[in-house]
């Protein structure tokens, strides 16, 4: 017995004199925008060893969301980085005894279930040999849409509105929580927000939302006239960048 703990014991000394760290590093880049970082949640990664499923690392990205300047005005050239060590990143160090295939994904914005896009990529990670600067960065397209009027399930009465108009109020922005307006970065104008509106689980029409010269924020109104249960959907289509976004809600006339 003592004979076969020994040799045990040297086996697992063995192994693990074996096992390297190996650091990686991964990045949540919104699509057309910045890193998603502690500012807006940040986005939830996970590395799985792709032949068994085991789980290697997990976790939040930490940090800001990056430099504007160098991400969206300077060209970028080959093997010059886009982040440094602020940039919000996810990072591991593992235990690898030999070569692994792994897979990475990412869920952002983690913090916003009904805009959260998840993502994944694969690849040999070496034992050793990091996976470092700026890492593996995974692109998350869309935009965040959060209606913001009516509310959900709101009951409203027709004698509360005026000319039988009810505003529809949505607040947009970028995967990294990135401001959008008139004159900056990322333009209002690029983007079409539209509501599509059923009455009673029947098409009832569609309007356009317009900026209404509020970071974020786009306006329109809906003509109600009659008593229902209405459904609306808004979404949002970047004609640039191809980005698109969308929120649902209910509401009720009477």
């Amino acid at each position: 017995m003592l004979k076969i703990l020994t040799i045990t014991f040297l086996l697992l000394i063995s192994a693990f004199s074996f096992a390297q760290t190996t650091k990686v590093i991964v990045r949540a880049q919104a699509k057309d925008a910045k890193f998603i970082g502690t500012g807006i949640g940040g986005a939830y990664v996970i590395i799985r060893n792709d032949l068994t499923g085991e789980i290697l690392a997990k976790g939040l990205t930490t940090g800001n969301s990056g430099n504007t300047d160098l991400l969206m005005n300077q060209p970028h050239k080959r093997h010059n980085r886009l982040t440094d060590n602020q940039t919000a990143r996810f990072e591991a160090d593992l235990k690898l005894d030999e070569p692994t295939f792994v897979t990475i994904e990412a869920t952002a914005p983690v913090n916003r279930k009904s805009s959260a896009v998840k993502v994944s990529t694969q690849l040999w990670l070496i034992p050793g040999k990091p996976i470092d600067e700026d890492g593996i960065i995974l692109q998350i397209p869309g935009l965040m849409v959060d209606i913001l009027e009516p509310q959900s399930h709101q009951v409203i009465t027709q004698t509360s509105l005026k000319d039988d108009q009810l505003k529809l109020r949505v607040n947009l922005v970028m995967m990294c929580g990135c401001v959008i307006n008139k004159n900056g970065v990322w333009k209002s104008d690029h983007i079409e927000v539209k509501a599509l509106v059923k009455k009673d689980g029947m098409k009832f029409g569609e309007i356009s939302l317009s900026f209404a010269s509020q970071d974020n924020i786009f306006e329109g109104l809906l003509s109600v006239k009659e008593k229902g249960m209405y459904e609306v959907q808004i979404y949002a289509y970047d004609r640039i960048n191809k980005n698109t976004g969308i929120d649902r809600i209910n509401f009720v006339i009477q």
